[in-house]
């Protein structure tokens, strides 16, 4: 990257080559795999070469805080002191946890414990299938749920297969990818047709309440009420994809901000600030057929389940929501960044639009609010990538690819953000001398 240096992550880059299929360790993390990050601290990440970003990305969503936050690391710290994981019965650390989500999120009635929002959902998908004795599922073109194939297909589509039969992977298996059914975000009348031309096959309907794989699409008013009631009319589990909404814009998630309560809720990232946990929650009548019930008949199982890592990391993270403003200062200020950038795109007369809610932003370089991915398709995605790789250059983080999401967290300072802007507006007056904008 031009202004920064680069040599000693290059040369780490090359080391892991030799042993690692493209130097990485999850797909996505290849569209700059020669950032080689060797420290991080609140706001702020280091690579090998010392080079300081301030940190928008957030590894996607789990540093709600910061990074490496005292508090939930000392939390962390004084629980491996004690404790860790048995294999058998259950833990004060899982009980606990299990109090405060059940407390916090509406429709969580009960919760259980696994490790990653691929695990939650694929749970949830399970257990509604067994509950309903159906097996088609209902997805929203765009939205992400994870990597197995229940759901990974029609993500980032290519714009000429949007709606069509896009499965994510080589090897998934054909009946998963078409007992899934694909439906327009925003558009309840795809959501009616897509029911009535499969009656009494759906199971389930999973969504994220705002699809932040594109960046932040909102939903508009009426949509996820609306999906409430044609999964009640048409017998259907409604299922909530929190795992990046959830605790991040509300201690009782995205549902609690739009009065909606699903039947199943899926969690992870921001209710950890960053250790490994996520979660599956809803209705007793649902839960209670797995089979940590005796008695239930949906299999439920994972080693690593309720560690004392994710469970001490998620009580610090979620006490501190309850007692330090946590959200009061994230939204603060997210709603500066927005409302600077907007200011600046006024000033040089962009057309642009910046969307976003409480701690989350992203700029669009289109005219228009968009409603759903299809709308998507007018974002001018090379200047989209160009702009975010010169404020790279410049000590920005955020990820160097179309329509992806940036997050505040509680260690970000008004300084800041006020540097950032300062860095977007000298980006969007280098990249219109370059006649990209």
């Amino acid at each position: 990257m031009n202004g920064l240096q680069t040599d000693a992550s290059r040369a780490l880059y090359e080391r892991a080559l030799r042993y690692t299929p493209g130097g990485v360790h999850t797909s996505i993390r290849n569209v700059a795999p020669h950032l080689i990050f060797t420290e991080a601290e609140g706001a702020y990440i280091y690579d090998a070469d010392g080079n300081r970003y301030i940190d928008y990305q957030a590894a996607f969503g789990p540093f709600v805080l910061g990074h490496r936050h005292p508090y939930v690391t000392q939390r962390v710290v004084e629980a491996l002191e004690r404790t860790d994981l048995y294999g058998v019965g259950t833990t004060d650390l899982e009980i606990e946890l299990a109090e405060k989500i059940c407390k916090h999120v509406p429709s969580a009635e009960s919760v259980l414990f696994c490790n990653s929002g691929s695990e939650a959902t694929y749970h949830a998908i399970r257990l509604s299938r067994a509950v309903t004795g159906r097996v088609k599922l209902i997805k929203f073109q765009g939205c992400y749920h994870g990597w197995h194939d229940y759901v990974a297909r029609n993500m980032l589509s290519a714009w000429d297969m949007i709606g069509k039969r896009d499965p994510g992977s080589a090897g998934m298996m054909d009946e998963a990818v078409d007992h899934t059914l694909i439906c327009t975000f925003n558009d309840l009348d795809d959501v009616q047709r897509t029911f009535e031309a499969n009656p009494g096959e759906v199971a389930a309907l999973i969504v994220e309440p705002v699809p932040h794989n594109i960046g932040c699409v909102m939903p508009q008013p009426g949509f996820l009420q609306g999906l409430r009631e044609l999964c009640l009319r048409y017998g259907a589990v409604l299922i909530f994809d929190e795992v990046i909404t959830g605790f991040r814009h509300d201690i009782g998630g995205y549902q609690k901000v739009c009065g909606v309560t699903p039947d199943l809720t899926t969690m992870g990232k921001a209710m950890a600030n960053g250790f490994p946990i996520a979660a599956v929650a809803g209705k007793n009548e649902l839960m209670m057929r797995f089979n940590t019930n005796p008695g239930g008949d949906v299999w439920f199982a994972g080693t690593y389940n309720g560690h004392a890592v994710g469970t001490a990391a998620s009580i610090a993270t979620i006490g501190l929501m309850e007692t330090a403003g946590v959200h009061e200062h994230i939204f603060r200020l997210g709603e500066r960044m927005r409302q600077g950038i907007r200011d600046i795109h006024e000033r040089m007369g962009i057309r642009a639009y910046v969307a976003g809610f409480g701690s989350v932003w992203t700029t669009y370089f289109m005219d228009r609010e968009p409603l759903n991915y299809t709308d998507l398709k007018d974002n001018d995605a090379e200047l989209y990538v160009s702009y975010r790789r010169k404020l790279m250059e410049r000590g920005i983080f955020k990820m160097p690819m179309n329509i992806k999401r940036n997050h505040v967290s509680f260690s970000h300072t008004e300084q800041d953000i006020d540097h950032t802007l300062q860095c977007i507006e000298d980006v969007l007056k280098e990249l219109r001398g370059e006649g990209k904008l």
